[in-house]
């Protein structure tokens, strides 16, 4: 029984190192991504964790997890992030803002920079373009909707209906790589993300529309514990650096 004792101890602290190893799910809008990919695997090193990230929509990610999609960490909007704390969703508790973010406009790689300095100087680069790409409204994206909005109100919305590359999630401009737009407008932390797009700049700071992120732990993360320490360093100093490289700024 005493020769039993030393591998028996041994079997128990393999036992224990093994189940400290949690893989941590990550649903995040696309625009917050990069910050997830960038500071996961420092996290990873550090704890023996491993991250998964899975990006959609705000309006796909919401529709998901109502409908009921397990998850440990969720980054979305504020607003949406306290409809799900009230109802259990995520741990009302664990709520932290991160960052926020403006919409560009971006060109490929080389082409001509349109000048977006004024609402007018935009409005013409948005006439001016063969095809513009930015999200779906109907898919939920924040930017999408907002640009709807804003075409109508810079009585543009019919001539963007006949020239819109309607993107259903995902990195729009990419649309300029490919050569099926020639003008993007989107969150500028994703146009950042794309090899081969240029940021021409933001749009008027008179018609700028900011999106701010917060994250939270799930109601009923699997691994709830992993999920508040990563959530810690996406809200914490060592985060902005990063934020501000990918093309954010820090929550208000």
């Amino acid at each position: 029984m005493r020769n039993l004792r030393p591998a028996l101890l041994l079997c128990l602290l393999l036992s224990a190192l093994g189940a400290r190893a949690d893989t941590v799910k990550v649903l995040t809008s696309g625009a917050f991504k990069p910050i997830v990919l960038a500071l996961a695997p420092a996290f990873e090193a550090r704890t023996g964790n491993t991250v998964v990230v899975s990006n959609d929509t705000a309006g796909a990610l919401a529709k998901r997890v109502s409908e009921g999609e397990p998850f440990d960490l969720l980054v979305l909007t504020p607003a949406a992030l306290k409809v799900f704390g009230d109802d259990g969703k995520v741990a009302a508790d664990s709520i932290k803002p991160l960052a926020r973010v403006a919409i560009g406009v971006a060109v490929k790689q080389g082409a001509p920079r349109p000048e977006v300095g004024t609402v007018e100087q935009f409005r013409q680069a948005l006439l001016q373009a063969r095809k513009v790409a930015y999200i779906d409204p109907a898919a939920g994206g924040s930017s999408g909707i907002y640009l709807d909005g804003l075409f109508r109100r810079l009585g543009i919305a019919e001539q963007m209906r006949e020239k819109a590359v309607l993107v259903q999630g995902g990195l729009v401009a990419q649309k300029l790589v490919t050569g099926e737009a020639d003008l993007a407008v989107h969150q500028i932390s994703e146009i950042l993300a794309v090899t081969g797009a240029d940021l021409v700049g933001p749009i008027p700071e008179s018609v700028q529309n900011y999106t701010t992120y917060a994250g939270a732990v799930g109601g009923k993360a699997l691994h709830p514990e992993a999920a508040r320490e990563f959530l810690l360093l996406l809200s914490g100093e060592t985060a902005l650096p990063v934020i501000q490289e990918k093309g954010m700024y820090p929550a208000d």
